[in-house]
């Protein structure tokens, strides 16, 4: 049979996207679920959407870091933000933020996760990383020059990669390789609010098989990108409500699904 894994990521804190990405992703009833990293920076809750991963982990789910993550849990911001000379007092301020609201036993969970979980589905690879394979930081936007994608998406083996990373919801194939980004679950970019996750499906690598002398080629493992609707007003006014610096921005892209600054 094939194998069906629901994908969502780059949560941001925004624990009202997540649970309808999950309320929509339990009707379709998948075989695993992917999480892409970017849990807790930016959105109002990031405790409760910890607590919420963590029990998916429990159930089975697949869940890398991001590089958000470790400008919360270590405020290493070179790390988590390399193409910045310095991260502004805003970016300061959310990160030091977030990391007060969790408990030690939390933080600790998010510096445990690995920044790549690999998923085999009979002879498929699927690599679940947060922006790039071998990369947490650099991202597989579709504005980048061919020949830096092809560097970057060659560096893994792996049929189907499945990354974030960028807030914008896209699917590609490369050659033998399908990229699957299901956009941001709570902090969108691409101008569409709702919580984005994706469906991958791996075909059976038997289906389609015949009796002939050809090699067989397995049939190309497809994805839809989905949105769950959700109260984006609510979680933009619990951000307002907070009042760091760049919440009122913070505010704005949640409220539009377009980066605000």
């Amino acid at each position: 049979m094939a194998m069906r894994i629901a994908v969502l990521g780059d949560v941001h804190g925004n624990l009202g996207a997540l649970e309808a990405a999950l309320a929509e992703i339990k009707k379709q009833r998948p075989d695993r679920i992917a999480v892409t990293g970017d849990h807790v920076f930016n959105g109002p809750r990031p405790a409760e959407t910890v607590e919420r991963l963590r029990k998916l982990e429990r159930d089975g789910g697949s869940i890398v870091a991001g590089n958000t993550d470790i400008a919360v849990t270590d405020f290493d911001f070179t790390a988590a933000f390399p193409w910045m000379e310095q991260a502004p007092s805003s970016y300061r301020a959310a990160a030091e933020w977030a990391h007060d609201q969790l408990s030690d036993e939390q933080l600790d969970w998010l510096r445990g996760l690995p920044n790549e979980r690999r998923i085999w589905s009979d002879d498929t690879l699927v690599l679940i990383c947060h922006a790039s394979p071998g990369s947490i930081t650099s991202g597989l936007g579709t504005d980048l020059d061919p020949t830096v994608t092809v560097e970057r998406v060659t560096r893994t083996d792996a049929r189907v990669i499945v990354c974030g990373h960028t807030h914008v919801a896209d699917m590609r194939e490369l050659g033998r390789k399908l990229i699957v980004n299901p956009g941001s679950c709570g902090y969108s970019f691409d101008g569409d609010p709702a919580a984005g996750w994706a469906m991958l499906t791996i075909p059976d690598a038997t289906e389609d098989a015949d009796d002939g002398d050809e090699p067989f080629d397995a049939a190309m493992p497809e994805a839809s990108l989905l949105r769950a609707k959700y109260d984006a007003e609510t979680a933009a006014e619990e951000v307002s409500a907070r009042g760091l610096p760049g919440d009122v921005y913070r505010a704005a892209t949640i409220r539009t699904g377009r980066l605000v600054r």
